[in-house]
């Protein structure tokens, strides 16, 4: 049975939505993940208006989130992983989506903050630890947090980067960070506007915060079937839901854009900043 219509949308508060597509089967290229012999392969993949946020809805008994059943559906064991992670660190600047989010991220901070500012970054969702690793090879303090074991293993015994397992809204901050980053994480998160609400506590007063979310309104104008409305993404963001959902969270877009990644992903990034830090933000 589908699921019935979203009465409004949970992020921008949309009430008018349309159904764009049901799967009936898994898109070619999406993780095959376990679902139990009761349930059977089907969702809704819904837009709301005006924002054009979409939203995917279904009824499976399958977990999709970044913890073990992710990490084990993707990558199958350590050291698939392991050779997973060479090969992506392997690819050339042209291919690499990592090497862009990286030399953004350093660009901004280079006029956020003032010279002799010590960086320090927490990544919220680190997977495989690309990120985290090319952030210790620019000589930046990092902490990564995943709540996967066999991932943060690989992080803080390969790697050699300070990681804390476990989920980012039961950890108590041990710290303040100057940036913290989310790197296609908010999409498999139900609710995504408490998890950007959290990171307040772990921001310090004149810190930024870095998002990257998959952009819906350029990947449907290729259909569907692209890896953006894949099962494990709940939301596919548009311009004005990413706006929706920094306000609602407590802060203001200092830049947003919208990319297509070496990979052929279709990407929102944008940088926040608390709106409590608005007056700072307006001498810069």
């Amino acid at each position: 049975m589908l699921r019935k219509k979203p009465l409004k949308c949970p992020i921008t508060d949309d009430i008018e939505s349309k159904k764009i597509h049901t799967y009936n089967s898994p898109p070619i290229g999406e993780t095959n993940f376990p679902i139990k012999k009761s349930s059977i392969y089907t969702r809704d993949l819904w837009q709301f208006f005006p924002s054009k946020h979409f939203l995917s809805t279904h009824s499976m008994e399958i977990d999709t989130n970044y913890d073990g059943a992710y990490v084990e559906a993707t990558y199958k064991d350590y050291e698939r992983l392991k050779l997973t992670f060479k090969k992506i660190i392997s690819l050339p600047e042209t291919k690499s989506d990592n090497t862009w989010r990286v030399k953004s991220i350093k660009e901004f901070a280079s006029k956020w903050f003032l010279n002799n500012t010590k960086t320090s970054l927490l990544d919220v969702g680190s997977g495989l630890g690309v990120f985290p690793f090319a952030i210790k090879k620019i000589g930046w303090e990092c902490l990564a947090i995943d709540p996967d074991k066999t991932a943060i293993k690989h992080i803080s015994e390969d790697l050699k980067i300070n990681a804390i397992c476990g989920d980012f809204m039961s950890i108590k901050p041990i710290k303040k960070f100057n940036i913290i980053t989310l790197n296609k994480v908010l999409e498999h998160i139900k609710d995504p506007i408490e998890i950007l609400k959290n990171t307040h506590f772990w921001l310090l007063e004149e810190g930024f915060v870095y998002i990257e979310l998959p952009d819906g309104e350029a990947a449907i104008c290729d259909g569907p079937e692209r890896e953006e409305f894949f099962l494990e993404h709940i939301h596919i963001f548009s311009i004005p839901s990413t706006i929706a959902l920094a306000n609602k969270a407590g802060y203001l877009i200092k830049n947003i854009s919208r990319i297509k990644e070496p990979s052929g992903k279709y990407t929102i990034r944008a940088f926040l900043f608390p709106k409590k830090s608005l007056i700072n933000f307006v001498n810069k």
